[in-house]
């Protein structure tokens, strides 16, 4: 027998929480609905919740800091559903902990694609921990697999994990960005696609909220570009992806 999911629904309309408790019933979740953030907590505190469905627009906390501190708490997994369509929302959304963003209005069979979505990867047998940690030794191993590579003045040491750019400057990247940087290196000026480079980078244990592409390149772009709002090496390609520009010569 299937054991029924249950879902925390934490929206203060209540037009919108009936219309979001009723496509979720009619797919046989179980649903509890709450307006405010702070019962949202001690909600997720005192009940076995699978998945929450948060609003942005709480009256006594914003979504964004609701999210922040259930996944300070638990590894359940966190659909944002919001009138907030800007992309920095979205990427500010999944910077503090969502895995997944829908904008309203919204598709109800969309809305539960991604929910069941998120519940597969969330609740994965590996604990989402001990995945985040297994991944960051697989990039380190492989990272220190050695090689080296130049770049427009830039030296990058695989094997030693340092990068020094033409100044002298020594930005300190994480495994996952030196993962991503060596993806571009090893691909340059060749268009990669966001799944393409989720697979490069996490492999199996790719985040269900495919944008977090775009904010580990932010990351990456802060610390190798000089203006990462006008990026001369990793560019984005419309509707298709990111090229990196520069010239690569691996030694």
């Amino acid at each position: 027998m299937v054991e029924t999911k249950h879902i925390l629904i934490v929206e203060d309309d209540p037009l919108v929480a009936d219309v979001v408790t009723a496509c979720l019933e009619d797919a046989e979740f179980k649903t509890t609905v709450t307006n405010s953030g702070q019962s949202a907590l001690n909600i997720v505190k005192d009940t076995e919740i699978d998945l929450c469905i948060v609003d942005l627009g709480l009256p006594d906390m914003d979504g964004l800091s609701l999210t922040r501190e259930i996944k300070s708490r638990s590894n359940i997994g966190i659909v944002i559903l919001s009138g907030r369509g800007e992309t920095t929302e979205r990427i500010i959304g999944l910077e503090v902990g969502a895995d997944d963003y829908l904008g309203k209005p919204f598709e109800p069979r969309e809305l539960l694609a991604r929910v069941r979505s998120v519940i597969r990867r969330t609740q994965a047998t590996v604990p989402a921990q001990e995945t985040t940690t297994q991944q960051a030794a697989q990039n380190l191993d492989h990272l220190k697999e050695g090689g080296a590579y130049d770049f427009d003045g830039w030296k990058v040491d695989l094997s030693s994990l340092e990068i020094m750019g033409p100044d002298g400057a020594q930005p300190k990247l994480s495994s996952t960005e030196f993962t991503l940087l060596q993806a571009f290196m090893d691909h340059p000026n060749r268009i990669l696609s966001r799944d393409q480079l989720l697979d490069l980078v996490h492999g199996d244990n790719t985040p269900a909220f495919d944008r977090s592409i775009d904010v580990q390149i932010t990351r990456l772009r802060k610390k190798i570009e000089n203006d990462p709002k006008t990026p001369k090496f990793i560019k984005t390609v419309r509707n298709r992806g990111y090229i990196f520009t520069a010239k690569v010569t691996r030694v």
